[in-house]
């Protein structure tokens, strides 16, 4: 369901849109769906990064211990 909202947005803005664009909504509907993707990663990168730094110490030592294995005489 689409339902009919009013922005205001600055006019230079609105210029570069319609240069794209013909159809204003579409274009900043798909503006809005890539930003709030971009958003959704770069919060997931953040938990993820989180999650690695606190095993940081376990994980190097397991990397370590594994290189250790792979080296030739």
């Amino acid at each position: 369901m689409r339902v009919k909202t009013s922005i205001t947005l600055p006019a230079d803005l609105l210029d570069q849109v319609d240069r794209v664009d013909s159809n204003r909504s579409a274009f900043l509907e798909r503006a809005a769906v890539v930003y709030l993707a971009r958003l959704e990663q770069a919060d997931r990168d953040r938990r993820d990064i989180a999650i690695i730094n606190r095993h940081a110490r376990r994980l190097n030592r397991e990397a370590r211990e594994t290189l250790k294995y792979q080296i030739l005489p």
